[in-house]
C-alpha cells in the first residue's frame, strides 16, 4: 500500500500524525553540525515521502549548509532508513572535513572562505 507520510521506522502514517511528529523538533533532528569552515551539515526526518518515482519512499535528508544564511543549500542527499540517515550523515561530514582539510593543506586560498 502506498502511504505518503512515514514515521521514523518506516510505517506508514495519518497526515494528522505526520504533522504532530514534525512539529517536535527533537524527533526529526537527526543530527546537525556545525564545521570548522562554518559550513552546517543537518540531517532530519522529513516523514514526507519525497520519492516521486516509483520505488522506496525517501523520508530521511541530508543538507551541506554554506557558512553565511541565506545562500541555500550547497548539498542533499536523500534517504529511506534511520541507518542509511546515519550514515549517510557521518560520510558527508567527513567528506567535507576532508575536503577543507585538503584544500587548507595544499594553501588553496579557498579554503579560508568557501561561501
Amino acid at each position: 500500500m502506498y502511504h505518503n507520510y512515514y514515521n521514523k521506522e518506516g510505517k506508514g502514517i495519518s497526515m494528522e500524525e505526520w504533522a504532530r511528529l514534525f512539529e517536535d523538533f527533537e524527533y526529526k533532528t537527526i543530527s546537525r553540525i556545525t564545521l570548522s569552515n562554518g559550513k552546517r551539515v543537518s540531517t532530519i526526518w522529513l516523514g514526507l515521502n519525497h520519492n516521486f518515482r516509483d520505488g522506496t519512499p525517501l523520508i530521511f535528508e541530508t543538507m551541506v549548509f554554506p557558512k553565511n544564511e541565506g545562500e541555500g543549500e550547497l548539498y542533499c542527499e536523500r534517504y529511506t532508513t534511520l541507518k542509511e540517515a546515519e550514515d549517510g550523515h557521518k560520510r558527508i561530514v567527513k567528506e567535507y572535513e576532508t575536503a577543507q582539510e585538503l584544500k587548507t593543506d595544499r594553501g588553496d586560498d579557498s579554503a579560508k572562505d568557501e561561501t
